[in-house]
């Protein structure tokens, strides 16, 4: 059976996630098609490249938004994520407009994407997003995989703000990012023909974020609430080493939760954070072979 085992000794977040499989042998060119079949293709570009982390070379995957230069920033999430990271973030994420925007925006995270030049985009709750992925012409395995994954973000956002799940919204920038972070991993992992997914345990980082609300230990609470269940390890890593996406990615796709599975490794992807530590490389790694 072709097993995927997320060795995410550096925790994980979405575009860390599409690097390790791109890195792995997923095809970006491929990915870049599929992703039109969800008509936001206006709203972004996508780009990799190769960067070095403490001697691995590692891919890294970046979403830049289009349309206006200018952001509506008054949800300061340090606009780290423009050009850096989820790796340092103080984000603060915007709660005006009367409802809640999930702060599954990867890229304010630990592991940091997207360099966004864009505009104020509408936001999206989770039903607009529901309704994008199941009326696009992506393959059904794709779509059930993408729809669990927002599913399980979207409970754990509604949980922790008290409200309905199909009320939760999405920033705008978050929005974007975790539509391809989501569903771009759910088109590879098809691509792979990965059956089957394990993971070690999950480290969160340790320290403080900064949020509208305060200052919150991490893991922040809507990465916790989605990490129930989910085995986690210690770091002494300052910074949030999982993103709500990342963590999503684990709770809903890891069959078991184990050290290194007896397989004959076939191929092998680092996927690469934003933020770098002085002796530790800020990489995700995914192992795909046979059991």
């Amino acid at each position: 059976m072709k097993t995927l085992y997320f060795d995410c000794f550096s925790g994980l977040s979405g575009d860390m996630t599409i690097g390790a499989l791109i890195d792995a042998g997923g095809d970006f060119s491929q990915l870049e098609t599929e992703m039109k079949k969800l008509h936001i293709e206006d709203e972004y570009e996508l780009k990799v490249t190769s960067v070095n982390k403490n001697g691995i070379t590692a891919t890294k995957f970046d979403v830049l938004l289009k349309n206006d230069v200018h952001h509506h920033h008054d949800h300061t999430h340090e606009h780290m994520e423009h050009t850096h990271s989820h790796d340092e973030h103080n984000h603060t994420h915007d709660y005006h407009h009367g409802h809640t925007h999930s702060h599954v925006h990867d890229h304010e995270h630990d592991h940091g994407h997207h360099h966004h030049h864009h505009g104020h985009h509408h936001h999206r709750s989770y039903r607009d997003i529901a309704e994008m992925i199941r009326s696009s012409e992506l393959t059904e395995q794709v779509k059930e995989t993408s729809l669990k994954i927002f599913k399980k973000i979207g409970e754990a956002e509604g949980k922790i703000h008290g409200m309905p799940l199909d009320e939760v919204h999405f920033h705008e920038v978050g929005a974007v990012d975790s539509i391809i972070d989501i569903v771009g991993t759910a088109i590879l992992l098809e691509q792979l023909g990965v059956e089957k997914i394990k993971s070690s345990a999950v480290p969160t980082g340790s320290g403080h974020i900064h949020i509208d609300h305060g200052v919150y230990p991490v893991p922040a609470p809507a990465t916790l609430e989605i990490l129930r269940g989910v085995p986690l390890s210690k770091s002494d890593l300052k910074g949030e080493l999982t993103t709500p996406t990342g963590a999503a990615f684990i709770a809903v796709l890891a069959e078991e939760f184990t050290t290194f599975p007896s397989m004959k490794v076939q191929s092998i992807g680092y996927g690469a954070g934003t933020k770098s530590f002085p002796k530790h490389p800020n990489v995700l790694r995914v192992v795909i072979g046979e059991e």
